[in-house]
């Protein structure tokens, strides 16, 4: 089975056994483009040609002939954001990712409408500036062209089953981001025509479900991938829902969280509880909903530290190893530098921004890294807490996986921060393996997506310690007060780079 998981930057491809088993793995990177302020976008192109060269190199670290034993192909993909095409599947501008925030105007506007209420009570989510419904709204207004000459809004996942396959669609998890109806499932007319959009109703791809075989491999596409021409090709998932998938995280209750680009809390439940501070959305099985509390502000910060003052200088390690060691070294005491991870965007209803307080001569890069690190667990705290004060959360583990996952120091935090033991698996690369075992069910190769022959083993398990949860509970109360001491601050200077 291969699984495809295409990030907002990095796209996996990665060859399974039929139990779940990574046996190759091929991947690139597609860098974000800013062409302007709070636009976040990528070149659809090179999205499918990183996409279908990473297939081709996990391919061929098996041999000349993998193709041939691929028995089903199946597709993740980054949520949100937007990527509209023509007639003949052509772009008809750059894709924008869920990190994009040229629409916020829009939702200031929508706040004090009645759109914002009915949103939330027939879709289960309200707007983000990179939801769908935000994005083709502020392409109505502002890039009109853009939308006569579409055919189809997709999904990143759907545009690459659309390059692998030639055919149209998407899956009900996808398809939940904005425009279906919660409760009933289908697209809403009521939904479009409360955000201004309901004659581009056409432009919307048909669900199908995420065990369908939506697509054979077109000849064109086996010659780039390596892939076996005729090969199914099933719809999938967002990439949130294959993650739980790939870590065994299945059980209505259970605590699963992706810390990755995106700060991802999310829990499986048997009936819909909307809040605005979260959203539900269909989840991969009929009857089933995935609630999510999110933010672009997770393992992006840790990559943006990186960017701009270099990677770690001891070369001897991993480069998560060699960053839990500078953090291991600094960690002894209270937290002394406080780190809001905002550097993309926040959870919050008002203007936040990436901030670091406490800064002293003698810190040094170990303690920035700490500040991070803590930053973002107590931004994950911060959206558990806003789940566990209406949904019937477990007391189970919490299942972790993402970048964060592959860092010991770091994992342990969030044990720390939650107070709840987390559990990491063995599984490196869990939105492609859910997507391979979405596949595997789809060809018969597994009863269904909870096949007990494909259960992931635990790799560490991580347990609250006092003297540590003393520190991060402390920290987290400096941290919810500098929320909103700086809220004034931030605003002012948001107000000097505010969208048109």
């Amino acid at each position: 089975m291969l699984g495809v998981d295409a990030g907002h930057t990095v796209t996996k491809a990665v060859l399974f056994d039929a139990t779940g088993r990574a046996v190759a793995r091929g991947s690139g990177t597609v860098p974000l483009k800013t062409p302007r302020p709070h636009w976040v976008e990528r070149d659809m192109d090179e999205v499918w040609r990183t996409a279908s060269q990473a297939i081709a190199a996990c391919l061929a670290e098996v041999g000349p002939d993998a193709g041939r034993a691929v028995a089903a192909v199946g597709l993740a993909g980054h949520g949100d954001g937007l990527y509209a095409v023509d007639e003949l599947g052509r772009p008809v501008r750059a894709g924008i990712v869920a990190m994009d925030t040229r629409a916020e105007p829009l939702l200031v506007q929508w706040r004090g409408a009645p759109v914002w209420s009915r949103a939330l009570e027939l879709s289960g989510t309200v707007p983000f500036a990179g939801s769908p419904a935000a994005l083709l709204a502020w392409l109505a207004r502002h890039e009109p062209g853009a939308l006569v000459r579409a055919r189809w809004l997709l999904s990143c996942k759907d545009w690459l089953r659309l390059r692998l396959t030639g055919a149209v669609a998407t899956d009900p998890t996808d398809a939940s981001a904005s425009f279906t109806d919660m409760r009933r499932g289908g697209y809403s007319p009521e939904l479009l025509d409360l955000y201004g959009l309901g004659a581009l109703a056409r432009l919307l791809p048909p669900v199908l479900a995420c065990d369908a075989v939506s697509g054979t491999v077109t000849r064109e596409a086996a010659a780039l991938t390596g892939l076996t021409a005729g090969t199914p090709v099933v719809t999938g998932a967002h990439d949130v829902d294959a993650a739980a998938l790939g870590i065994g995280g299945t059980t209505p209750g259970e605590l699963c969280l992706i810390a990755g680009s995106f700060s991802i809390n999310q829990v499986v439940s048997e009936r819909p509880v909307v809040d605005p501070r979260w959203q539900v959305r269909h989840f991969v099985r009929p009857g089933q909903w995935m609630t999510m509390s999110t933010s672009p502000a997770s393992v992006a910060n840790l990559e943006w530290f990186l960017r701009v003052t270099g990677a770690p200088t001891d070369q001897r390690y991993g480069v998560h190893e060699a960053i839990g060691r500078e953090v291991e070294a600094c960690l002894d005491g209270p937290s002394e530098v406080l780190f809001h991870p905002f550097v993309y965007g926040s959870p919050h209803p008002y203007p936040v921004s990436g901030t670091f307080l406490g800064l002293r001569g003698w810190h040094g890069r170990g303690h920035l890294l700490r500040a991070l690190m803590e930053g973002v667990v107590l931004n994950h705290r911060w959206h558990v807490d806003v789940l566990r004060s209406k949904l019937p959360v477990t007391g189970a583990a919490a299942r972790l996986t993402g970048g964060a996952a592959h860092n010991a120091v770091w994992s342990q935090m969030f044990a720390d921060a939650l107070r709840r033991p987390v559990v990491v698996t063995d599984v490196q690369e869990s939105a492609a393996r859910g997507a391979a075992l979405l596949a595997a069910t789809a060809v018969g190769l597994l009863d269904d997506v909870t096949d007990p022959r494909a259960t992931p083993r635990v790799l560490r398990r991580h347990e609250p310690r006092p003297d540590r949860v003393a520190v991060l509970d402390e920290a987290y109360a400096v941290y919810r007060e500098a929320l909103e001491a700086l809220g004034p601050v931030w605003a002012r200077l948001d107000a000097r780079e505010a969208p048109e």
